[in-house]
């Protein structure tokens, strides 16, 4: 194991060009914490690297006892995930009710506990028993925390690929595949009743990656451009994620639902890649990473949804190892494993020094969705994480590029 030397040394400088506007902006980035890895700091190791990002959420893909008690009185909120190999079992009400004992309910308050995801890209897994068994988990784990007297300050949700659309292009003409019509229904209608956020995992990577002659990089990584209009609403769209998330209203709205909000748990750029890894390189990484945060700190939300506040969790802390997959799938992160950056993340054209990777807001949290305005081993790592990682990949390189990225090609060319 490579030996990991203090984090304030490398990051004094990261640091300082990230941290200034930390305590102004209202719309709020998130981290996600992966641990498939063999070689990553111990958590409290972790935590000044959190802090040096000025990050006010963490994102797990589990309930991993050390990271939760490590980050015991930090304040800082932690989103926490129930792998998709136990949604099975969450069927059973006393089971839902152990796990939210044991996972929840023994760490909060002293650790920031503020939602769980109940399973990730369970929609498009293509597995039947976990399909249906994602709603009943949902709502088992919902009656838990209400039995525990937690339901105020932890909610429940759980994230969706964006492959769930079939088609996405215009935003406005966002839907859902007929297939997942019902699941995707059901799920908003819990969504409704108990005010928690849809979430969902978007890449424009996998858009460029697909079609690098046909998609406009400046458009996916949130360089000057001259964008797109969708001409049903007339609304000019400047980078693919706000057209994603768009189209992601859009397709709610189709079912029925306008007034549940979207979240984005994923989001990133690898900085390294295969050959046929078009644009993995650290370079775009860092366009990406620091120009969605320049977006962010401009505190502004959709083009559709202007005054709707932008929850962004970006993908990810650190390198990991030993995902399986492409070489992208190993380099996602901020920082490699002994600490030091992956990359200088500052936001292409912007003042460095009014740009910050997490975003805590003056404004204070009220309840589970008001967002402030390691060797891996059994208990640390979910097969969930892996298959969204590595199996699905193909399926998002393919599909997101033809449901929107090839449309892209008639406005820019």
């Amino acid at each position: 194991m490579a030996a990991f030397s203090s984090p304030l040394r490398p990051l004094l400088l990261f640091s300082v060009c990230l941290s200034v506007m930390a305590a102004t902006v209202a719309a709020s980035i998130g981290v996600n914490y992966g641990q498939i890895a063999d070689n990553l700091p111990t958590p409290d190791r972790v935590i000044p690297l959190v802090k040096s990002l000025g990050a006010a959420r963490v994102k797990l893909y589990d309930a991993d006892p050390r990271v939760l008690h490590a980050f015991a009185g930090t304040g800082i909120q932690f989103t926490i995930g129930l792998p998709n190999e136990l949604l099975p079992s969450m069927r059973d009400p006393s089971k839902a009710q152990s796990w939210v004992e044991t996972n929840v309910r023994s760490y909060v308050p002293r650790t920031n506990i503020t939602c769980v995801t109940v399973g990730n890209e369970v929609l498009t897994s293509n597995d039947t028993v976990l399909i249906g068994s994602l709603l009943v988990a949902m709502e088992n784990v919902q009656k838990a925390l209400v039995g525990f007297g937690l339901d105020k300050v932890v909610g429940v949700t759980t994230a969706h690929s964006l492959v769930i659309l079939e088609t996405s292009y215009p935003p406005s003409a966002g839907r859902v595949k007929k297939e997942l019509a019902d699941c995707v229904s059901d799920v908003l209608d819990f969504h409704e009743r108990n005010g928690s956020p849809f979430l969902i995992n978007a890449y424009p990577f996998f858009a460029y990656k697909g079609n690098p002659k046909q998609v406009p990089l400046d458009f996916v990584l949130f360089e000057p451009n001259h964008g797109m209009v969708d001409q049903s609403t007339n609304l000019h769209y400047d980078n693919m994620l706000f057209a994603q998330i768009d189209a992601v209203y859009s397709a709610l709205a189709a079912l029925g639902h306008k007034k549940v909000p979207v979240q984005i748990s994923e989001t990133g750029w690898p900085s390294k890649g295969d050959e046929d890894e078009t644009g993995a390189t650290p370079e775009n990484a860092k366009k990406y990473n620091g120009n969605l945060i320049k977006v962010m700190t401009q505190k502004k939300g959709t083009p559709m949804r202007p005054d709707a506040g932008l929850n962004i969790y970006v993908f990810a802390l650190f390198n990991e190892n030993l995902k399986p997959g492409p070489t992208s799938e190993r380099n996602y992160g901020l920082f490699r494993p002994d600490g030091s950056p992956a990359y200088s993340l500052m936001a292409s054209g912007s003042d460095h020094s009014n740009v910050t990777t997490g975003v805590a807001s003056s404004g204070k949290s009220t309840g589970p969705y008001a967002v402030a305005p390691s060797a891996p081993h059994p208990q640390s790592t979910s097969s969930a994480y892996l298959s969204i990682s590595s199996g699905e990949v193909g399926l998002k390189s393919q599909v997101i590029p033809f449901i929107f990225g090839i449309a892209l090609c008639k406005i820019f060319i």
